[in-house]
């Protein structure tokens, strides 16, 4: 996945509190770092509880 000019915000999972982090990435997903939380694939859930984007708010 090619990182984007979208704004790089950090997201919290509002089941599970895991805070993705745009700088960081998501290492178990294979997300490099850089990858804003916007471009991420629409399946995409929280690598700890496996929550869909949907329930992740702005952190």
């Amino acid at each position: 996945m090619a990182t984007t000019s979208a704004p790089l915000k950090r997201m919290k999972c509002t089941v599970c509190g895991y805070s993705y982090d745009p700088a960081n990435g998501d290492a178990r997903g294979g997300i490099e770092p850089g990858v804003a939380f916007t471009a991420l694939s629409d399946d995409w859930a929280c690598p700890i509880c496996n929550a869909s984007k949907i329930r992740f708010i702005e952190n």
